[in-house]
């Protein structure tokens, strides 16, 4: 039916479903919390739109009160999956952890904003934690928690950024003698400024000085540039060099800058199409290949140089793939190379197993014949841990996880008599079948980009 030959009342029902899907699309790709100001925005914007629907007159025609139905279930749908968006388990748990990295950062971020104090190690490896936690959390394809988990996640490794400078520069012995050169003191002073703008923008982003702003950090850092270009250092190799630490450090605050908007590109983080992505899912279908075509072999001789030649081959490969400061292609690719490694040392096990099995005149110590034994079994164990594709549910995984525990205890129970190679061996054996744990637990915690 044309528009001209419509009822009013359906052309105005009309308008009001527009401009409900303008907003749908907000709506599905919200990633803030129910205090941000953009949920507000959005929750009035479809109370809005269902008053307006209330108001439009069906004159009792069916067909209009069935499109009146029609518009406000829509509407109601839409606010409950703004409502679901925020209360997702994945949501509530991202926001638990970048909490975390809030307190970890309002801790150490004060004596940097005073322009002295020191990074400690105990707040990297805080920090590191973070990271790993937030790349683990599973986001079952959904767009707002993607989004969510991408915006934390560039924030704290900004924060991780900044720091590992500031840690290199706590190690250059920074700042020179004001009477090494003239221009000296003003470096000083302005690396002081610096020392201080580096505690304002952590703080910055992770959203602990509402009160500043991405654009007055950046006109001050490029006032830095400015004084520091304006500097007659010629004739002075050591003031010079000293000057461009000082810049770099300007420049390297300078390109965290842009992340007002990070996380606003699909291209961000979903992933799909991302071509680092996709050079790691290459990767990893050639390593399934290889794996697969390893555990139907029987003859040692097959295992050698060849497979651990191309897999050794692939972890060059994965080396050379661009993370473009991405945490979760970083992350996706520290999973590639972990099930490289591990075909890797199956391999190796394999070998160092059938090669003693060949020497016959060995005599050795009875606590290292034990770890021997023990490794024997683990060497099954991972075959069936490498071809294991269920979940964490299933009786199977619950089966390894149980014969890995004992063979851990097994090992435990191994008493070396002082003998140094058991306790290297028993120690290697340990860090062997923590490993195997680890690669189960890895390959069943339905992590995705």
């Amino acid at each position: 039916m044309e528009m001209g030959n419509q009822h009013p009342s359906m052309i105005r029902l009309q308008e009001i479903m527009k401009e409900v899907k303008d907003l749908s699309s907000q709506v599905v790709s919200f990633s803030g919390l129910q205090t941000d100001k953009d949920y507000c925005k959005l929750e009035r914007a479809l109370t809005r739109q269902l008053f307006e629907i209330d108001s439009v007159d069906t004159e009792n025609k069916g067909d209009i009160q069935r499109a009146k139905r029609g518009a406000t279930h829509e509407v109601q749908s839409l606010l409950e999956i703004l409502q679901q968006n925020v209360n997702h388990p994945s949501r509530v748990e991202i926001e638990r952890v970048y909490l975390e990295a809030q307190n970890l950062v309002a801790q150490e971020v004060t004596p940097l904003r005073g322009g002295g104090g020191t990074i400690s190690d105990e707040f990297v490896d805080g920090i590191q934690d973070v990271i790993l936690r937030l790349t683990q959390i599973r986001t079952g394809g959904k767009v707002h928690l993607r989004k969510a988990r991408y915006r934390a996640l560039t924030r704290v490794c900004a924060v991780q950024d900044i720091i590992e400078s500031c840690m290199k520069q706590q190690a250059l012995s920074l700042p020179l003698s004001n009477n090494t050169h003239g221009s000296v003191t003003k470096i000083n002073s302005i690396m002081v400024e610096v020392n201080k703008s580096r505690g304002d923008f952590i703080a910055l982003l992770m959203g602990l000085n509402n009160g500043d702003s991405c654009g007055r950090l950046s006109r001050v850092l490029t006032g830095f540039l400015v004084e520091l270009d304006a500097m007659d250092v010629s004739g002075n190799t050591e003031v010079r060099n000293y000057r461009k630490q000082v810049v770099e450090e300007v420049n390297g605050l300078l390109k965290h800058l842009d992340l007002e908007g990070e996380g606003d590109a699909t291209c961000r983080y979903d992933l799909a199409q991302n071509d680092s992505i996709q050079k790691i899912e290459q990767i990893r279908h050639t390593v399934a290949q290889l794996r697969g075509h390893l555990l139907t072999i029987e003859k040692a001789n097959e295992l050698h140089f060849k497979h651990k030649a191309e897999l050794q081959g692939l972890l060059t490969r994965l080396d050379e793939v661009s993370t473009a400061r991405n945490p979760c292609i970083r992350e996706a690719r520290r999973r590639a190379v972990l099930e490289v490694q591990a075909v890797i040392t199956y391999i190796d096990l394999i070998e160092a197993l059938r090669k003693r099995a060949g020497d016959t005149c060995m005599e050795e110590h009875p606590s290292h014949k034990a770890v021997w034994n023990v490794l024997g079994s683990l060497s099954e164990l991972q075959r069936q841990v490498l071809v294991f594709e269920g979940k964490r549910a299933d009786k199977n995984y619950k089966l390894l996880e149980e014969l890995l525990t004992k063979q851990l205890l097994a090992l435990d129970a191994v008493d070396p008599q002082g003998d140094e190679m058991s306790k290297i061996a028993r120690k290697q054996a340990v860090k062997f079948a923590q490993n195997i744990l680890s690669y189960l637990d890895m390959e069943t915690d339905e992590w995705e980009y």
